[in-house]
Protein backbone atom coordinates (compact mmCIF):
# COMPACT_ATOMS: atom_id res chain seq x y z
CA UNK A 1 0.00 0.00 0.00
CA UNK A 2 1.80 3.69 -0.90
CA UNK A 3 2.20 5.86 1.93
CA UNK A 4 -0.54 8.59 2.81
CA UNK A 5 1.57 10.73 5.27
CA UNK A 6 4.75 10.95 6.98
CA UNK A 7 5.54 10.94 10.69
CA UNK A 8 8.13 11.47 12.94
CA UNK A 9 8.95 7.74 12.71
CA UNK A 10 9.97 8.00 8.80
CA UNK A 11 12.16 11.17 9.08
CA UNK A 12 15.53 9.30 9.40
CA UNK A 13 14.88 6.95 6.53
CA UNK A 14 13.62 10.00 4.35
CA UNK A 15 16.88 11.86 5.41
CA UNK A 16 19.15 9.23 4.60
CA UNK A 17 17.86 9.14 1.07
CA UNK A 18 17.51 12.73 0.49
CA UNK A 19 21.24 13.06 1.45
CA UNK A 20 21.92 10.67 -1.52
CA UNK A 21 20.19 12.35 -3.57
CA UNK A 22 21.46 15.40 -2.57
CA UNK A 23 24.76 14.56 -4.44
CA UNK A 24 26.54 17.05 -1.91
CA UNK A 25 24.50 19.53 -1.71
CA UNK A 26 21.05 20.55 -0.63
CA UNK A 27 21.96 21.25 2.66
CA UNK A 28 22.86 19.42 5.86
CA UNK A 29 19.98 16.86 6.21
CA UNK A 30 20.18 17.06 10.18
CA UNK A 31 19.28 20.33 10.67
CA UNK A 32 16.22 19.72 8.36
CA UNK A 33 15.65 16.08 9.86
CA UNK A 34 14.82 18.11 13.72
CA UNK A 35 12.52 20.62 12.31
CA UNK A 36 10.72 17.87 10.82
CA UNK A 37 10.34 15.66 13.75
CA UNK A 38 9.71 19.19 15.94
CA UNK A 39 6.81 20.20 13.44
CA UNK A 40 5.21 16.94 13.64
CA UNK A 41 5.15 16.38 17.15
CA UNK A 42 3.53 20.20 17.34
CA UNK A 43 1.48 19.58 14.28
CA UNK A 44 0.64 16.15 13.57
CA UNK A 45 1.57 13.96 11.00
CA UNK A 46 2.18 15.35 7.26
CA UNK A 47 -0.42 13.89 4.65
CA UNK A 48 1.74 12.81 1.60
CA UNK A 49 -0.54 13.40 -1.54
CA UNK A 50 0.15 12.65 -5.50
CA UNK A 51 -0.38 15.12 -8.14
CA UNK A 52 -3.46 12.60 -9.68
CA UNK A 53 -5.25 13.31 -6.55
CA UNK A 54 -5.28 17.17 -6.70
CA UNK A 55 -7.67 19.04 -8.68
CA UNK A 56 -6.54 20.78 -11.96
CA UNK A 57 -6.66 24.30 -10.15
CA UNK A 58 -4.94 23.39 -7.06
CA UNK A 59 -1.90 25.67 -5.87
CA UNK A 60 0.90 23.83 -5.55
CA UNK A 61 4.21 26.04 -4.09
CA UNK A 62 7.68 24.81 -4.33
CA UNK A 63 10.21 25.45 -1.23
CA UNK A 64 13.46 25.38 -0.59
CA UNK A 65 16.75 27.10 0.34
CA UNK A 66 18.89 28.37 -1.57
CA UNK A 67 22.54 29.46 -0.72
CA UNK A 68 26.14 28.31 0.20
CA UNK A 69 25.54 24.86 2.23
CA UNK A 70 28.09 25.62 5.14
CA UNK A 71 26.02 28.87 5.84
CA UNK A 72 23.03 27.22 6.26
CA UNK A 73 24.42 25.36 9.91
CA UNK A 74 24.13 29.06 11.10
CA UNK A 75 21.14 30.33 9.31
CA UNK A 76 18.82 27.98 10.09
CA UNK A 77 14.99 28.83 9.15
CA UNK A 78 12.45 29.03 11.38
CA UNK A 79 8.84 28.85 10.88
CA UNK A 80 8.57 32.57 9.99
CA UNK A 81 10.33 32.15 6.56
CA UNK A 82 7.93 29.67 5.18
CA UNK A 83 4.82 31.43 6.95
CA UNK A 84 5.74 35.22 5.10
CA UNK A 85 6.40 33.36 1.78
CA UNK A 86 2.84 31.96 1.63
CA UNK A 87 1.40 35.13 3.49
CA UNK A 88 2.96 36.70 0.23
CA UNK A 89 1.64 33.64 -2.26
CA UNK A 90 -2.11 33.96 -0.82
CA UNK A 91 -2.23 37.81 -1.47
CA UNK A 92 -0.66 37.90 -4.75
CA UNK A 93 -3.23 34.51 -6.00
CA UNK A 94 -6.26 35.21 -3.57
CA UNK A 95 -6.62 31.90 -2.21
CA UNK A 96 -4.18 29.78 -0.12
CA UNK A 97 -2.20 26.47 -1.45
CA UNK A 98 -3.21 22.83 -1.47
CA UNK A 99 0.26 21.61 -1.52
CA UNK A 100 4.14 22.44 -0.26
CA UNK A 101 6.46 20.79 -3.02
CA UNK A 102 10.42 20.47 -2.24
CA UNK A 103 12.02 22.15 -5.53
CA UNK A 104 15.00 19.50 -4.97
CA UNK A 105 14.74 16.32 -2.97
CA UNK A 106 18.53 16.28 -2.38
CA UNK A 107 19.92 17.40 1.17
CA UNK A 108 17.89 19.25 3.83
CA UNK A 109 15.95 20.98 0.80
CA UNK A 110 14.23 17.16 0.76
CA UNK A 111 13.69 17.21 4.49
CA UNK A 112 12.58 20.58 5.42
CA UNK A 113 9.62 20.86 3.66
CA UNK A 114 7.94 18.05 5.70
CA UNK A 115 8.69 20.43 8.42
CA UNK A 116 7.32 23.29 6.38
CA UNK A 117 4.15 21.72 5.29
CA UNK A 118 3.21 20.43 9.06
CA UNK A 119 3.76 24.42 10.32
CA UNK A 120 1.69 25.65 7.68
CA UNK A 121 -0.77 22.82 7.90
CA UNK A 122 -1.41 21.66 4.35
CA UNK A 123 0.30 18.37 1.84
CA UNK A 124 3.38 17.62 0.96
CA UNK A 125 3.42 16.66 -2.57
CA UNK A 126 5.21 13.66 -3.71
CA UNK A 127 7.38 14.86 -6.49
CA UNK A 128 10.03 17.91 -6.74
CA UNK A 129 11.81 19.22 -9.29
CA UNK A 130 14.76 18.08 -10.00
CA UNK A 131 15.03 14.19 -8.77
CA UNK A 132 18.35 15.25 -6.92
CA UNK A 133 19.91 18.99 -6.10
CA UNK A 134 21.38 21.07 -8.46
CA UNK A 135 22.73 24.52 -7.14
CA UNK A 136 21.11 27.14 -10.08
CA UNK A 137 17.63 28.74 -9.46
CA UNK A 138 16.59 27.27 -13.31
CA UNK A 139 17.93 23.91 -12.55
CA UNK A 140 14.54 22.76 -12.31
CA UNK A 141 11.86 20.41 -14.23
CA UNK A 142 9.63 23.37 -15.16
CA UNK A 143 12.15 25.48 -16.44
CA UNK A 144 12.72 22.38 -18.90
CA UNK A 145 9.43 22.16 -19.41
CA UNK A 146 8.82 25.37 -20.95
CA UNK A 147 6.62 26.81 -17.90
CA UNK A 148 7.31 30.54 -17.10
CA UNK A 149 9.81 31.47 -14.52
CA UNK A 150 7.26 35.14 -13.49
CA UNK A 151 7.54 34.59 -10.22
CA UNK A 152 9.98 34.08 -7.23
CA UNK A 153 9.04 34.84 -3.38
CA UNK A 154 12.11 35.27 -0.76
CA UNK A 155 12.54 35.36 2.84
CA UNK A 156 15.79 35.52 5.22
CA UNK A 157 15.89 34.92 8.94
CA UNK A 158 15.55 38.76 9.48
CA UNK A 159 12.03 39.09 8.44
CA UNK A 160 12.56 40.91 4.79
CA UNK A 161 10.56 39.31 1.92
CA UNK A 162 11.37 40.51 -1.49
CA UNK A 163 8.76 39.41 -4.78
CA UNK A 164 10.98 39.37 -7.95
CA UNK A 165 9.17 38.84 -11.34
CA UNK A 166 12.09 37.58 -13.53
CA UNK A 167 11.47 37.52 -17.33
CA UNK A 168 12.89 34.06 -17.98
CA UNK A 169 14.57 30.86 -15.62
CA UNK A 170 18.20 32.91 -16.03
CA UNK A 171 16.84 35.78 -14.93
CA UNK A 172 15.54 33.93 -11.95
CA UNK A 173 18.94 32.93 -10.99
CA UNK A 174 20.98 35.50 -11.38
CA UNK A 175 18.62 37.87 -8.87
CA UNK A 176 17.66 35.55 -6.26
CA UNK A 177 21.38 34.74 -6.50
CA UNK A 178 21.86 38.17 -5.51
CA UNK A 179 19.25 38.75 -3.03
CA UNK A 180 20.33 35.24 -1.37
CA UNK A 181 23.83 37.06 -1.15
CA UNK A 182 22.74 40.18 0.10
CA UNK A 183 20.79 37.93 2.99
CA UNK A 184 24.22 36.20 4.40
CA UNK A 185 24.28 33.70 1.28
CA UNK A 186 21.34 32.00 2.97
CA UNK A 187 17.47 32.28 2.04
CA UNK A 188 14.14 30.37 1.82
CA UNK A 189 12.31 30.71 -1.76
CA UNK A 190 9.01 29.68 -3.24
CA UNK A 191 9.77 29.58 -7.48
CA UNK A 192 7.42 28.64 -9.85
CA UNK A 193 4.62 28.72 -8.01
CA UNK A 194 2.05 26.60 -10.12
CA UNK A 195 -1.34 24.90 -10.51
CA UNK A 196 -1.79 20.97 -10.70
CA UNK A 197 -2.82 21.14 -14.12
CA UNK A 198 0.10 22.35 -15.19
CA UNK A 199 2.51 20.74 -12.81
CA UNK A 200 1.23 17.45 -14.82
CA UNK A 201 4.18 16.45 -16.84
CA UNK A 202 6.50 19.51 -15.63
CA UNK A 203 7.80 18.21 -12.18
CA UNK A 204 9.80 14.48 -11.44
CA UNK A 205 6.91 12.47 -9.69
CA UNK A 206 7.12 10.00 -6.58
CA UNK A 207 10.52 11.28 -5.49
CA UNK A 208 9.85 11.43 -1.94
CA UNK A 209 8.76 8.02 -1.98
CA UNK A 210 11.85 7.15 -3.71
CA UNK A 211 14.17 8.82 -1.17
CA UNK A 212 12.27 6.88 1.86
CA UNK A 213 12.96 3.53 -0.21
CA UNK A 214 16.38 4.44 -0.15
CA UNK A 215 17.41 5.67 2.99
CA UNK A 216 15.27 2.26 4.21
CA UNK A 217 17.33 0.09 2.05
CA UNK A 218 20.86 0.35 4.02
CA UNK A 219 19.12 0.34 7.70
CA UNK A 220 19.98 -2.08 9.40
CA UNK A 221 21.57 -3.73 6.08
CA UNK A 222 24.57 -6.17 6.56
CA UNK A 223 26.41 -4.92 3.93
CA UNK A 224 25.11 -1.21 3.93
CA UNK A 225 27.29 0.10 0.65
CA UNK A 226 26.16 -3.09 -1.08
CA UNK A 227 22.54 -2.44 -0.17
CA UNK A 228 22.59 1.12 -1.52
CA UNK A 229 24.22 0.56 -4.69
CA UNK A 230 21.81 -2.31 -5.32
CA UNK A 231 19.13 0.49 -4.62
CA UNK A 232 20.59 2.86 -6.67
CA UNK A 233 21.69 0.69 -9.34
CA UNK A 234 24.93 2.28 -9.28
CA UNK A 235 28.40 2.32 -10.26
CA UNK A 236 31.17 2.76 -7.83
CA UNK A 237 33.42 5.13 -9.31
CA UNK A 238 36.35 4.37 -6.16
CA UNK A 239 36.83 3.23 -2.76
CA UNK A 240 39.44 5.19 -0.41
CA UNK A 241 40.73 7.85 1.91
CA UNK A 242 40.12 11.42 1.43
CA UNK A 243 43.33 13.22 0.85
CA UNK A 244 42.85 16.74 -0.07
CA UNK A 245 39.84 19.60 0.19
CA UNK A 246 40.03 22.67 -1.34
CA UNK A 247 36.67 24.51 -0.80
CA UNK A 248 35.67 27.85 -0.65
CA UNK A 249 32.46 29.55 -0.05
CA UNK A 250 31.88 32.69 -3.04
CA UNK A 251 28.81 34.32 -4.83
CA UNK A 252 26.51 32.31 -2.47
CA UNK A 253 27.91 29.10 -3.56
CA UNK A 254 30.12 26.30 -1.93
CA UNK A 255 33.02 26.15 -4.92
CA UNK A 256 36.17 23.54 -4.52
CA UNK A 257 38.11 20.20 -5.17
CA UNK A 258 38.01 17.12 -3.28
CA UNK A 259 40.49 14.18 -4.32
CA UNK A 260 40.58 10.30 -3.01
CA UNK A 261 43.28 8.30 -3.28
CA UNK A 262 42.07 4.45 -3.66
CA UNK A 263 42.71 1.90 -1.40
CA UNK A 264 42.20 -1.71 -1.01
CA UNK A 265 41.34 -3.00 -4.77
CA UNK A 266 41.74 0.81 -6.11
CA UNK A 267 45.52 0.86 -4.44
CA UNK A 268 47.69 3.22 -6.59
CA UNK A 269 44.23 4.90 -8.45
CA UNK A 270 43.59 8.99 -7.74
CA UNK A 271 40.03 10.64 -8.38
CA UNK A 272 38.96 14.23 -8.79
CA UNK A 273 35.62 15.92 -7.79
CA UNK A 274 34.68 19.00 -8.83
CA UNK A 275 32.36 20.71 -6.88
CA UNK A 276 29.95 23.81 -6.59
CA UNK A 277 27.21 22.63 -4.03
CA UNK A 278 27.03 19.32 -5.55
CA UNK A 279 29.63 17.06 -6.85
CA UNK A 280 29.09 18.03 -10.54
CA UNK A 281 32.54 15.73 -12.21
CA UNK A 282 34.38 12.77 -11.14
CA UNK A 283 38.08 12.38 -12.83
CA UNK A 284 41.10 10.53 -13.34
CA UNK A 285 44.05 10.87 -15.05
CA UNK A 286 42.28 13.16 -17.37
CA UNK A 287 39.51 10.68 -17.92
CA UNK A 288 35.92 11.68 -17.09
CA UNK A 289 34.08 9.05 -14.74
CA UNK A 290 30.91 10.35 -14.42
CA UNK A 291 29.50 14.01 -15.01
CA UNK A 292 26.47 16.14 -14.71
CA UNK A 293 23.40 16.00 -14.93
CA UNK A 294 24.35 12.38 -13.82
CA UNK A 295 24.31 11.50 -9.65
CA UNK A 296 27.85 11.50 -7.94
CA UNK A 297 27.59 10.68 -4.45
CA UNK A 298 30.28 10.50 -1.73
CA UNK A 299 29.60 7.86 1.29
CA UNK A 300 31.27 6.68 4.61
CA UNK A 301 32.05 3.30 3.06
CA UNK A 302 31.25 1.72 6.34
CA UNK A 303 27.46 3.10 6.91
CA UNK A 304 27.02 3.90 3.66
CA UNK A 305 25.85 7.27 4.68
CA UNK A 306 26.41 10.50 2.21
CA UNK A 307 28.66 13.23 3.00
CA UNK A 308 27.73 16.46 2.21
CA UNK A 309 30.42 18.79 0.36
CA UNK A 310 30.57 20.93 2.96
CA UNK A 311 31.13 17.80 5.47
CA UNK A 312 34.47 16.59 2.95
CA UNK A 313 37.33 16.12 5.36
CA UNK A 314 40.65 15.05 5.51
CA UNK A 315 40.89 11.41 6.24
CA UNK A 316 37.93 10.13 6.01
CA UNK A 317 36.97 6.39 4.29
CA UNK A 318 34.85 7.16 1.49
CA UNK A 319 32.76 5.48 -1.80
CA UNK A 320 32.17 7.37 -4.58
CA UNK A 321 29.07 6.30 -6.37
CA UNK A 322 27.10 7.47 -9.64
CA UNK A 323 24.38 6.82 -11.45
CA UNK A 324 21.73 7.72 -14.23
CA UNK A 325 19.63 11.10 -13.57
CA UNK A 326 16.10 11.34 -14.22
CA UNK A 327 15.70 11.12 -18.23
CA UNK A 328 14.31 14.51 -18.33
CA UNK A 329 18.10 15.72 -17.90
CA UNK A 330 18.87 14.16 -20.73
CA UNK A 331 16.67 15.71 -23.73
CA UNK A 332 18.08 18.54 -25.08
CA UNK A 333 17.04 21.25 -23.18
CA UNK A 334 17.47 19.24 -19.91
CA UNK A 335 21.55 19.24 -20.81
CA UNK A 336 21.30 23.10 -21.89
CA UNK A 337 19.84 23.25 -18.32
CA UNK A 338 22.43 21.35 -16.47
CA UNK A 339 25.05 19.37 -18.54
CA UNK A 340 28.56 19.95 -18.11
CA UNK A 341 28.50 23.01 -20.08
CA UNK A 342 26.24 24.83 -18.34
CA UNK A 343 28.56 24.59 -15.54
CA UNK A 344 31.27 25.95 -17.91
CA UNK A 345 32.62 22.47 -18.21
CA UNK A 346 34.29 21.86 -22.34
CA UNK A 347 32.83 18.46 -21.56
CA UNK A 348 30.17 16.75 -23.92
CA UNK A 349 27.88 14.91 -21.80
CA UNK A 350 28.10 10.92 -22.10
CA UNK A 351 26.02 8.81 -19.67
CA UNK A 352 27.61 7.40 -16.88
CA UNK A 353 26.72 3.99 -17.86
CA UNK A 354 28.59 4.05 -21.18
CA UNK A 355 31.60 5.83 -19.22
CA UNK A 356 32.06 2.99 -17.09
CA UNK A 357 31.39 0.46 -20.19
CA UNK A 358 34.52 1.83 -20.99
CA UNK A 359 36.32 1.67 -18.11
Amino acid sequence: MSLTSIDANDIAALARGCAVLGTGGGGDVRTGSLAAVRAIREHGPVPLTRLADLPEDALVVPLSGIGAPTVSHEMIHGEDEPRRIVEEIERIFGRPPSAIMSSEIGGANGVAPVAWAAQLGVPLLDADGMGRAFPEVQMVSMYVAGLPADLVVMSDVAGNVVTIRPVDGLWSERLARAVCVAAGSHALMADYVLTAGRARGAVIEGTVTRALEIGRATQGAADPLGALQDRLGAARLITGKLTDVERRTTGGFVRGTATIEGTGDDRGRRLALELQNENLVATEEGRTLAMVPDLITVVDTETAAAVQTEGLRYGQRVTVLAWPCDPLWRTPKGLETAGPAAFGYDLDYVPVEELMARA
